[in-house]
């Protein structure tokens, strides 16, 4: 497989990934079963196919990958669909190019996420500013309206105590990896379709770890209760051989968060990466590729 080839792949993979996420229905988010948020399902998916290729691109840095995708996706919608997709995405297919022929998608992440550079957080905070994502407030160091004067991983960790993304820079994609994917490869093996292992995968990632998106619109308090909700649909889904039973429960559950305005975004973020790391396993390391 030549660079052209390998890039295909990647793209395609990322394109694959927010569509299966869109695709199913995780409750309070946007999908193909129900708009929401002001937004439609048409919006994500047009996100998803403007971000596959320059997301994916070779011979980019971590920065550069994030603010392509984000330039991208305002070329096709006005409001943010994505960016916590990207800034999740970019190091993990920076992993995919860089890794090694006996090497984990995992380890190669770690080494991509200690080598960010301080042009890394120049580039993501642009992004970020380009997105104009709601409820990010200001903070004392740091702030996203201020030039970064440090890596793209510092930036992240002083972050990562009140936002679950940031936190999957500093502690390795641990939610991602070894919760997240683990769901997803579990549920799978079961015989479960890719629709309903979407689905478990939001559902588990839900109720382990309160949203970070709904702690900054409603507070930590609503999104425990979010949490505590979301574990019985999770209980439920991994005892029941018919999955389909659980929809009319979930679109009710759907219902009511959205006419709160609550909506697990975060959750739905860590979802699609989980997803496309389970890809980006399925593919050779990149040094074996490019022979």
């Amino acid at each position: 497989m030549n660079e052209r080839e390998l890039h295909a792949a990647l793209a395609r993979a990322v394109r694959e990934a927010c569509e299966a996420d869109v695709a199913a229905l995780k409750p309070g988010n946007v999908s193909l079963n129900a708009p929401g948020h002001g937004m439609q399902a048409e919006q994500f998916l047009a996100s998803a196919a403007a971000i596959a290729l320059p997301i994916s691109a070779p011979h980019q840095t971590v920065g550069a990958r994030i603010l392509a995708a984000i330039a991208a996706t305002r070329q096709v919608v006005d409001t943010n669909t994505n960016l916590g997709i990207v800034l999740l995405a970019a190091p993990l297919l920076q992993a995919a190019w860089q890794r090694g022929a006996h090497e984990s998608i995992q380890l190669a992440l770690e080494r991509v996420l200690e080598q960010l550079t301080v042009a890394d957080a120049q580039l993501a905070y642009q992004a970020i500013r380009l997105a104009q994502p709601g409820g990010l407030g200001s903070v004392e160091r740091h702030d996203i309206n201020a030039a970064p004067t440090v890596s793209l991983l510092e930036a992240m960790r002083e972050s990562a105590e009140r936002d679950t993304i940031a936190l999957q820079y500093v502690s390795g994609y641990r939610l991602v990896l070894e919760f997240g994917l683990a769901c997803v490869e579990r549920t799978l093996a079961q015989g479960i379709s890719q629709h309903w292992a979407t689905v478990a995968c939001y559902l588990a990632i839900l109720a382990r770890v309160p949203d970070s998106l709904i702690v900054r619109k409603h507070g930590y308090r609503v999104a425990r209760e979010v949490s505590l909700q979301a574990a019985p649909f999770m209980q439920a889904l991994e005892e029941n051989q018919e999955p389909q039973s659980l929809l009319p429960r979930l679109q009710v559950w759907d219902q009511e968060l959205k006419a709160k305005s609550i909506n697990p975004g975060t959750s739905a973020d860590l979802t699609v990466a989980a997803l496309l790391a389970y890809k980006l396993r399925a593919l050779a390391p990149a040094d074996a590729r490019l022979q």
